[in-house]
């Protein structure tokens, strides 16, 4: 049996997706609010768009995020020997699964939690939002579940297995009326 990752203090989190514009920028401002006192929070991209999509800032904003300190950012960032050592990484898009990803430092826990990628949604202003706002409720949902895993005591084949499953959640998404 593996040993649990070790206890008192804060686990790093870096969430992963193509253009580092939507998703991974939702769940980097999830986390942080969510579980601030237990995860630190990251997002990259493989090919970062170079700034977050505006309906994600939009949304986040109404939701009373402080979006000030985001922005789009390579993987690279986080896979030099002075970036914050990861615990887990996940990716939350498709493409950015199939990629070869870097190495990361201390071999973090990793799994795939692809949510579909809001800034494809085609349709008036309001479909097109209403994506974001489903992306952002798929993200929050595995979020909330991930929080709630007894990180500190679960051995890392049990963590491991746990937060795959959380990738594997169905979600509907909501209908535009």
């Amino acid at each position: 049996m593996s040993n649990p990752l070790p206890g008192d203090r804060i686990f790093n989190v870096l969430f992963l997706c193509t253009h580092n514009s939507a998703r991974s920028v939702i769940a980097e401002s999830i986390l942080n609010r969510t579980a601030g006192d237990k995860f630190r929070a990251f997002s990259a991209g493989s090919h970062p768009r170079g700034q977050i999509h505006p309906y994600a800032i939009d949304l986040l904003k109404n939701l009373s995020y402080d979006v000030s300190g985001l922005r789009s950012k390579s993987w690279d960032e986080f896979a030099g020997a002075d970036a914050p050592r990861m615990d887990f990484v996940f990716t939350v898009c498709d493409d950015a699964a199939k990629e070869v990803c870097p190495m990361w430092p201390g071999q973090p826990m990793t799994a795939h939690w692809g949510v579909p990628d809001p800034s494809t949604a085609e349709g008036k202003d309001a479909e097109k939002r209403l994506a974001f706002a489903n992306s952002y409720r798929m993200l929050q949902r595995r979020i909330d579940v991930f929080i709630s895993l007894p990180v500190k005591s679960l051995a890392r084949l049990a963590l491991q297995k746990e937060i795959e499953e959380i990738g594997r959640m169905v979600d509907a998404p909501e209908k535009a009326s």
